[in-house]
């Protein structure tokens, strides 16, 4: 995913990358981690971007009946139907330091409550303390948090040869 290209929205393309990579990590037995940046589902698709909601969150539903191990890591921002579909389904959920996390931008919010927003309202932080998120990991330390993570989960690593 990538902000440069409209915004990391979701279309069909993406949400079918995104099902094939948890098809893909189901079929190995291996852990999946996604870093999601997104502004939204792809308005320019409609319905079909819409539907990409549902395609992972259910790709990674029948994932973590199997016993699989899904990381969601939340970069700034990462918003709209991406945030409300596999990206808050991990069975852990990080997100790097003041990344801006949410479904609807802080001035759509803002119009619709007609009230104003605390300050760090959305940020990686502010999701933590309301119980969002697992933890906020800084990028540097990100390598080594998931290393002990999935070490955690896999006692210490792969014996097969992958």
């Amino acid at each position: 995913m990538s902000f440069d290209f409209f915004s990391g929205s979701m279309g069909s393309v993406v949400g079918e990358k995104v099902t094939r990579a948890i098809e893909l990590a189901a079929a190995k037995k291996l852990p999946l981690l996604l870093f999601s940046t997104s502004g939204g589902a792809r308005m320019q698709e409609s319905i079909l971007s819409l539907m990409q909601m549902a395609k992972t969150s259910a790709a990674l539903a029948r994932f973590q009946e199997e016993g699989g191990l899904f990381i969601s890591v939340f970069t700034d921002p990462t918003l709209g139907g991406v945030s409300a579909s596999f990206a808050s389904l991990g069975d852990y959920i990080l997100a790097e330091p003041g990344a801006i996390v949410g479904f609807a931008g802080r001035i759509v919010i803002e119009q619709t409550i007609r009230q104003k927003l605390p300050d760090n309202f959305q940020t990686a932080e502010f999701n933590l303390k309301h119980g969002q998120l697992d933890k906020v990991v800084h990028r540097r330390d990100m390598k080594a948090f998931l290393t002990k993570l999935l070490e955690m989960h896999v006692g210490g690593g792969a014996t097969d040869g992958q």
